[in-house]
């Protein structure tokens, strides 16, 4: 989302993801690694009955003596839905990996996500919890094995699992969940499995999502020995916590916070790292610093239960296309995991210096929440019916517009609403494959990007006619908006940094001029429908000057297409989203040649680039894969659906193992680069997949 102030080093080589097939109506279809066997699959333990409720104690998130990090105070629980049964288990292929002997693959983006909408964490090939931040998302990485290059021995930050003599590992979601199963197993036919995740379900009339990490592990085939290597680390990786330990809990000081393990596992080989036979199921909660109340086998498998029980019935409220329906699920499940629903922020991926290319020093911290992006994330949920998102996104924008008294908005915050996100250096931290600098925070809060006034706008129009919604818009509400749509109306043809975050040049770029068009003719719609005729008629005579303004400016007669900026001829790909913005509609002549030209300048193969002129540091290296989605959005709506459905296909298949996607995708090598899970990405499988799917009146 940003361009350094460092120049570009050469490339270095790179190792293609594994590829995705596409979706089945029974799995996720994700291949086994030539070489391997498949893993074959194991029955589903029964519940144990009788399992207790958990019982009414202080929740674990609200701790004293909570950490010294910036803007991250005490999170308190808010109401949640019920938890309903939920389907089984699905039963999907394993993925063995390379690596998996030596226990520690080269870190890749094949990473596959846990959470609970308070805390997240990414998961590697073999098992090992490698990236999490406490207590939430743009806190201090105290899994951060991701972003170093360790020594062999070196376990720090990372939660690994690992058998003597392993020699494969698979992986896969518990069905409709992020609940992540990974099987480990031996030279000897010894095997076990790890169950991943972040406890989520309703508590007491509120929603139960601690800063906690639960892990189970289950042995199934033989007499595996397992050795447990917990080295979390502080202050962005400096140095591995210290830790003192009871009977059965080992406590880590990360500063003026600390973790404590709860745990049937022996204590002591945990501390020695020591391998120990495995002949039952061991429980695993690192959470708040606080003694675990009730026996931990059983609460830990309650939670289990009670968390897959929530997510089924979440993603049994999604309205699905027919087509495609595993890859929209998950993309939906983990786009619910990158809001922040304490205030309701959504953030534009789960990681930070994720570079956009090889060595090429373009590494942002993304853990915060773009108004663009979230525009775009609420917008792709809605398609499904996810309207819990929206609503919580809704109460965060309040927040933000009422903060700025009628001034300039930002392009982003931090997840409760701070601006000042001052852009530094994690100096302890190597980087992704060495590769650095490892930033916290983002210089981008400080540009003006007049798109965000739009992206304002538009997803709050839908609270004036969504009678679903638990909290409808009403006069109060249009008035609040009436001062966004002001610097929408004051903006539009002012210069900016751009949706692409140029740091040392602006122009007046087309993309949001057309967002402060819309936000100009949605206030007209949301004032025809309140009744309020005059406020209605001057909003729908801004929406038509600025549209007058942009046909004079932003089209190139010499060129023959729309421009990139006012008075220019350049390209770049939002140019793609004039009609889904219903600025002009798709088959008007001066779209088509506009596709036509965008097509031309910046498609290469089955990806697109976000423009392909030289910026502050150079071309880019690497497609944009939110462009590909647009790309593909823009050939459904031309008529070319034989044409957008085969490059959606693709797409698909450049997925990682967990069905998901990053920001970039280098256009030779088809490996993917940039921070993980994006947003961007994962909004263009479900909004690719909604257009093209087949109706389900064809099977019913």
């Amino acid at each position: 989302m940003n361009r350094p102030d460092s120049p570009v080093t050469p490339n270095s080589p790179v190792t293609p993801n594994s590829p995705v097939t596409p979706d089945s109506p029974e799995t996720p279809g994700y291949p086994v690694t030539p070489g391997y066997p498949e893993i074959p699959e194991t029955p589903d333990p029964p519940e144990t009955p009788g399992s207790p409720e958990i019982p009414e104690t202080p929740d674990p998130p609200e701790t004293p003596g909570s950490p010294e990090i910036p803007n991250s105070p005490e999170i308190p629980e808010i109401p949640g839905p019920p938890e309903t049964p939920g389907p089984p288990t699905a039963i999907a292929p394993a993925v063995p990996s390379d690596a998996a002997v030596s226990h520690r693959p080269e870190a890749s983006l094949d990473l596959w996500p846990i959470g609970n909408c308070q805390v997240s964490g990414l998961v590697d090939e073999a098992g090992g919890l490698v990236w999490g931040c406490v207590p939430r998302v743009d806190g201090d990485p105290v899994f951060c094995a991701l972003l170093r290059t360790p020594a062999p021995d070196d376990a720090g930050g990372a939660w690994r699992f690992e058998l003597e003599d392993q020699k494969q590992a698979g992986q896969r979601y518990l069905r409709n969940t992020p609940i992540l199963v990974t099987r480990l197993e031996d030279g000897s036919g010894g095997a076990v499995e790890v169950i991943d995740f972040c406890p989520r379900f309703e508590r007491s009339g509120r929603m139960y999502r601690p800063v906690a990490y639960a892990r189970i592990v289950r042995p199934v085939a033989g007499t595996p020995r397992l050795k447990v290597r917990l080295a979390p680390m502080k202050n962005y990786g400096a140095e591995v916590a210290e830790r003192t330990n009871g009977t059965n809990h080992i406590r880590y000081l990360l500063g003026s916070q600390a973790l404590r393990l709860s745990t049937d596992a022996p204590v002591g080989y945990l501390l020695e790292e020591r391998a120990f036979r495995i002949e039952r199921d061991l429980h695993f909660f690192l959470g708040p610093d606080e003694p675990f109340v009730g026996n931990v086998s059983r609460e830990l498998d309650s939670m289990q239960e009670r968390t897959e029980a929530y997510w089924c019935h979440w993603v049994r409220g999604l309205a699905t296309p027919l087509e495609w329906q595993d890859s929209v699920i998950r993309a939906a499940i983990t786009l619910k995991l990158c809001q922040h629903e304490e205030t309701g922020a959504i953030v534009a991926a789960l990681t930070t210096s994720i570079p956009e290319a090889a060595g090429s020093e373009r590494n942002w911290d993304y853990r915060y929440c773009w108004i663009r992006d979230a525009y775009y994330t609420v917008q792709a949920l809605n398609r499904l019916g996810a309207l819990d998102v929206l609503e919580k996104y809704l109460g965060y924008l309040r927040n933000l517009v009422d903060d700025a008294k009628g001034g300039t908005i930002q392009p982003l915050y931090s997840v409760n609403g701070t601006r000042g996100l001052t852009e530094s250096f994690a100096e302890a931290l190597e980087g992704y494959r060495g590769m650095g600098p490892v930033r916290v925070g983002n210089a981008a809060h400080t540009q003006v990007q007049n798109d965000v006034y739009g992206q304002i706008v538009l997803p709050n129009i839908q609270a004036f006619f969504d009678r679903r919604l638990f909290r409808m818009a009403g006069e109060d509400d249009f008035k609040s908006l009436e001062v966004v749509g002001e610097m929408a109306w004051q903006m539009h043809d002012q210069p900016d940094a751009g949706l692409w975050e140029l740091r040392t040049r602006t122009a007046v770029h087309t993309y949001s001029a057309v967002m402060s068009w819309a936000a100009c003719d949605r206030l007209a719609n949301a004032a025809a429908f309140l009744g309020l005729r005059e406020r209605q008629d001057v909003w729908a005579a801004r929406a038509k000057a600025i549209g007058a303004k942009i046909e004079a400016e932003a089209w190139s007669e010499e060129a023959g297409h729309y421009a990139a900026s006012f008075g220019g001829r350049e390209l770049d790909a939002s140019l793609l989203q004039l009609v889904e913005l219903r600025y002009v509609d798709a088959d008007d002549p001066r779209f088509t040649a506009t596709l036509e030209a965008v097509e031309r300048g910046l498609r290469r193969g089955e990806h697109m680039l976000r423009y392909d002129t030289e910026d502050d540091f150079g071309r880019p290296e690497t497609a944009f894969n939110i462009c590909t989605f647009w790309l593909i959005e823009a050939l459904h709506l031309a008529g070319r659906d034989a044409e957008a459905s085969a490059l959606f296909e693709r797409m698909l298949e450049h997925r990682t193992r967990s069905g998901l996607l990053s920001e970039d995708m280098d256009f030779v090598t088809g490996e993917l680069w940039g921070n993980f899970p994006q947003t961007y990405s994962l909004v263009g499988i479900i909004n690719c997949a909604v257009l093209l799917s087949k109706p389900w009146s064809n099977v019913r």
